[in-house]
């Protein structure tokens, strides 16, 4: 997956404005015979107000799929910030991923800033992908 270095400045801005709390999205783009590519963030209110945790209201995850559509667009990957811990799924996040057909990002301000995305299958990470 691709994402632009753009997207990847939103991001940051979010989770450092959200923190301490987890901040939560969509990346939106397109699938193309090279791979996935990220064209915008959709910024979505993490319900649970949490430093260790993130929920996405169903309102908001339906209006984004409604908008990703209005655009012509895919939802590509779940994405969320580690305020405080290192950009690897925990074990909740690995319980959580149930889409099979998207990759979940991870955002880490912890350490530094690390940017990965995880393909998860049956609460396993199958795949990892090292965006910044």
């Amino acid at each position: 997956m691709t994402i632009p270095r753009q997207v990847i400045e939103e991001l940051i801005e979010q989770a450092r404005r959200d923190a301490p709390d987890e901040s939560c999205g969509y990346l939106l783009g397109e699938r193309t015979d090279e791979g996935d590519v990220v064209t915008e963030n959709y910024w979505m209110e993490n319900i649970d107000h949490s430093p260790e945790h993130f929920a996405f209201a169903p309102k908001d995850q339906f209006a984004a799929l409604k908008y990703a559509r209005s655009k012509g667009l895919k939802i590509l990957a779940n994405w969320h910030s580690h305020p405080a811990s290192p950009s690897r799924p925990s074990q909740e996040d690995l319980r959580l991923a149930n889409d099979p057909t998207i990759r979940y990002a991870i955002l880490s301000l912890h350490q530094g800033i690390h940017l990965n995305s995880f393909k998860i299958l049956g609460g396993e990470v199958v795949d990892k992908e090292i965006h910044l």
